[in-house]
Order: structure tokens, then sequence, then C-alpha cells
């Protein structure tokens, strides 16, 4: 039987010299002599790798020569400590067992720099990588972070579905879900495609948001959330948009706009106070290779009240920059990230929520203002990033919402089984959504939103 396995995570807390311990996981580096042999292992439970030295006596050439960077192996031995600079243990090793080969002339992680854009070419071998291994452990634990913070709120984790009938955003950027046979599609009489012999009897997509379905359960259980994967068809190749990418969103009955505001702030902080408390290795790691200002901005993040103001006074405070922006600064146009940049980076130097945007750049749900011409939304501002959150007070009477979705001629049978909650028993109601790869490329400090997920869905590329 073999020796249980202890991981490198608990073994590096450990103070059991002379103790035999087994480890188990991939070959970082190896360098050897005649006499002793260097071998770095590392299992991804924490970025550090532990030291095995194996006598070169013990041990036949050719085991030895097989244990290249990238093989995978079990290491039975004795835990001491290390006279060796930069670690505080190592492991003297009286068994290796070779799991895995690889071959150092086709393995390409080898002990050298990699550019990002590279590793997203082989994104089934990236999470090997200190980057990539950092992200991901980083990724889980801002996933457990936003479920520890609901829960404790006494919100309810609410699955909304992939596969919807309903446009949420309005603007048609969805991706086709269909069982027809495209080279022999039904038709009706006027041409047009017969969805009745679809699947679902219907035309559906993937979803952009589980917002309008989060609604119904806060109708319901009053406090949810949801948190799942979306989808865009929109043709963007920039470093800041994804194809596929993940939401939360929480949905909040008897919130007006300022109660949402405050659970937005107060979420955001829990969340990087997390990262700062339990991912103290990966951001110091993140910090000296990617971005040398990361954890000072994630600090003062949590220190600072985050700005309130109007995009009105946004728009007056951009006009009088003087700065000559690449996009029009005007009323009634949707701010840019450089707009939304300024505002946090250099004239408030901190975060900002904007509200109360012009209903015209803004979907059909969210409740109008008494001026008529603007809505009670709510966008995070952040630094690096701009926009981090996005949300509003619902609409909640009948009568207006039906009057606004006439007005932008969205189709009222699509959506029945929404104007039906306005219907009985309607109540003030509110939510917002956050971009969680946004999130991650904030709390991460890299460029591009493709290295904050796994495995990133783009404009011409589903690899992996």
């Amino acid at each position: 039987m073999e020796p249980q396995r202890t991981k490198i995570k608990e073994l590096l807390k450990s103070d059991s010299f002379g103790s035999k311990v087994t480890v188990k996981g991939w070959v970082r580096t190896h360098r050897g002599s005649k006499q002793v042999h260097f071998i770095a292992v590392n299992d991804g439970s924490i970025i550090h790798n532990v030291q095995v030295v194996a006598d070169s006596d013990l041990f036949d050439e050719e085991t030895l020569q097989h244990i290249t960077t990238g093989s995978s192996i079990r290491v039975t031995g004795t835990l001491v400590e290390s006279m060796g600079k930069g670690q505080r243990m190592e492991i003297q090793a009286q068994e290796i067992e070779l799991y895995g080969t690889a071959d150092t002339e086709t393995y390409p992680l080898q002990k050298k720099g990699h550019s990002l854009e590279f590793l997203r070419e082989i994104a089934h071998l990236r999470p090997r990588t200190n980057t990539f291994g950092a992200i991901l452990r980083l990724r889980h634990a801002m996933a457990y972070a936003m479920h520890t913070f609901f829960n404790e709120k006494g919100f309810y984790y609410l699955h909304t579905p992939i596969i919807t009938g309903s446009d949420c955003e309005g603007a048609g950027q969805m991706f086709r879900v269909t069982t027809l046979d495209l080279n022999n599609l039904p038709r009706k009489d006027n041409g047009a495609i017969d969805y009745t012999e679809d699947f679902f009897g219907t035309e559906t997509n993937l979803t952009v948001s589980g917002q309008l379905e989060g609604e119904l359960g806060a109708l319901a259980l009053s406090e949810i959330y949801t948190f799942g994967p979306t989808f865009r068809a929109e043709n963007s190749n920039t470093p800041r948009h994804l194809a596929e990418f993940w939401m939360v969103e929480p949905e909040m009955a008897f919130y007006d706009l300022s109660d949402t505001m405050n659970l937005a702030e107060e979420f955001i902080k829990f969340l990087i106070t997390y990262a700062l408390e339990h991912c103290r290795d990966e951001l110091e790691f993140l910090n000296k290779m990617y971005d040398k200002e990361l954890i000072v901005r994630l600090q003062s993040v949590i220190a600072a009240d985050f700005e309130r103001l109007s995009y009105t006074q946004a728009i007056d405070i951009l006009k009088e920059s003087g700065r000559a922006f690449e996009f029009p600064v005007g009323w009634g146009h949707d701010l840019q990230a450089e707009h939304e940049r300024f505002l946090v980076e250099e004239h408030f130097k901190r975060p900002v929520i904007l509200i109360d945007y012009p209903q015209e750049i803004k979907p059909f749900y969210m409740k109008r203002n008494d001026d008529g011409k603007t809505v009670r939304a709510m966008d995070v501002l952040f630094p690096k990033i701009g926009e981090i959150i996005g949300g509003s007070q619902r609409e909640e009477s009948y009568e207006k919402l039906t009057d606004r979705i006439a007005a932008m001629e969205i189709p009222a049978k699509d959506i029945w089984w929404y104007l039906e909650t306005r219907k009985f028993g309607t109540v003030p109601h509110s939510g917002f959504g956050l971009g969680f790869e946004r999130l991650m490329v904030f709390v991460s400090g890299m460029s591009n939103i493709r290295d904050v997920i796994p495995f990133p869905r783009t404009p011409g590329n589903a690899s992996f």
C-alpha cells in the first residue's frame, strides 16, 4: 500500500522534521551532479515548490534521467531542515516513483519565460505555470468568498436557466440554440424559419443574464443571487471582452437604489479583503511579476469610501477637464472606459458609483426618475477597469413597464411572465451584476481578460 500523500501546501506549514512524508506532483526543475540531484516539485496546492534531494547512489541513473521538467512523480522521504537559500525545508528522498514522463524536446513549458500570448495557445497546459496556478487558485477563492458573503447575509443561491427565450439586455447579441438541420431548415409559407419544429418549439438562445429570472426569485424569497456563465455574441476582439463569461447577479426585494449601492460597495470590499487575507502568496507573486502596484491598489480600494455622483455631474466634470478624449463627451452618450478611468484614476482617485443615467442608453427594466429623462441606474467604476458592476432599481409599475417595452418595441408575448410579477404583489426591488472576470482582472493585476478564465471564448476561438 502506498504511503499517504501530504499536499505541499500543508507540508510547508509543518515542523515535523525527521518524519517520513510522501508528496506527489509535477517536476518544475531538476539539476544534478554525480553525487546529488535537486528536484523542485509542485502539486498545484500552493505557488511554492518543495525541494527533493536525491542521493545519486540510492537511485538508478535511468530513473533520474527521466525526471525532467513536466514529468510527474511520487516521492517518499524524510522531511529535514534545509541549508539552501530560500527554503525552510526539503525532502531527503528514499523512494521515487515516476508516474509520467515529459519529453524535453516537445514539452513546451521548459524553464524559461513564456509570453501570455503563447500560453493562450497551450491553454491545456498553462494551468501548470506559476502564473496560471496563482490565477486559478485566486479565482476559486473569489468564488468561495462570493458565496460566503451572500450566505452570511441570508441570500439564497438561485440557479437561473442558461437556455432562454428572452433577451434580457435587448441588444440582440445572442447565440442561437437549435437542433434543426441547418442544411434543411423547415420553413413557413412566408419563407421564415419554422421554429415550432425545433427542440423547444420556439426560438431559443444562450442567456446574456440571469437577471429577469433572478427577479422572479427575489419576488418570493426576498434576496437571491445567481452565479453562472453568460454569453454575448459580440464581435469584440479587445482585452476587456469575452463571448462566454461568468456573472454574479444579486436581486433584492424592498431595496431602493441607495440600498443597492451600499450592498455593492460592501460586497466588493469583502471580496478584496478576502483575497488579501487568504491569497497573499498569489498576490505577492502577481505583484512582483505583472503589476508592481497591485497590492497597494487593492488596499486603497478597501480604505476608500466610494465617490457617488450622478451621470450629469460626471459629464460636466469630463467636459471641464480639458482632456481630448478619443470618444465624444456629451449628455446622452454612454461613457467609455477612458471616461470612466479618468473619473476614477485622475479626478477622484477612488472608486466611483455613477447613478441616474439617460434612459435611452439603459435597458427597459430600469425605474424611471421623476424627471422623465433618467433612470435609477448604478454603475461602479474601478481603476484600470472602468465599469465593474452595473445595476439599478427595477421598474415595479406594470403600466410604466408595459409603456417602456412598447416604446422599445420589445414583444410583450416573450416576457409575459415577467410582466405578470408587476400585476401580482409587485414591490420596489433592485439588483446588480458583477462581471466575475472583470473582478478577476482587477484582483490579479492581469491586463487581458483572456488570462483570468481557464479557457477563453472569443471571436474565432473556441479551442480546448
